[in-house]
């Protein structure tokens, strides 16, 4: 009989380390297919490989001082201009402050850093915050909903280092 309780703790521990696992192998996955993808998009200023991480659903927003709302295709068109000249050099990294999943449904907000001429004397950064809602469909990530503000410019490298790092799962609630 005073097995039974035993059995029943372990088992309880036993899914909560599976959830927990499960959590972060989504979150990998997502760290993979989208921010990694997304950087390397940028620094390679490679068009497909940037179109290929959006839902075909894509609402994209810009608040701010640049307030939009536009569809893939009008967000897109803008990257596949601008990224003609495929000397740019430019780099993008992301920390969060909230990340949210569940069955198949992402929430991630945090701050962008944009840097164009990275290492070069004429370097310059930008930041924003950022929020996207991501969505897992035929079992890639995409991203559905992507909405920025650079907030009358008072995100900086403060706020930047502020949030927590990509691969820094213990701060995930």
């Amino acid at each position: 009989m005073k097995r039974l309780p035993t059995y029943i703790i372990s088992l309880l521990l036993l899914i909560s380390n599976k959830a927990i696992s499960q959590n972060i192998n989504d979150l990998k996955d997502i760290n993979s297919q989208i921010w990694s993808n997304f950087s390397k998009a940028f620094e390679t200023v490679d068009y497909q490989l940037f179109e290929s991480l959006h839902s075909n659903d894509l609402v994209r927003v810009n608040g701010g001082d640049y307030k939009s709302i536009r569809n893939k295709e009008a967000y897109l068109e803008g990257y596949k201009e601008r990224w003609k000249n495929s000397s740019l050099k430019q780099t993008i990294s992301f920390r969060f402050f909230e990340r949210i999943y569940k069955d198949g449904l992402a929430s991630e907000r945090g701050i962008y850093k944009f840097t164009i001429n990275p290492g070069e004397k004429n370097q310059k950064s930008y930041y924003g915050k950022f929020h996207v809602i991501l969505r897992k469909e035929e079992g890639h990530w995409k991203i559905l909903v992507d909405y920025d503000s650079i907030e009358n410019e008072s995100i900086n490298e403060a706020s930047y280092n502020n949030c927590f790092a990509l691969n820094d799962f213990e701060n995930i609630k």
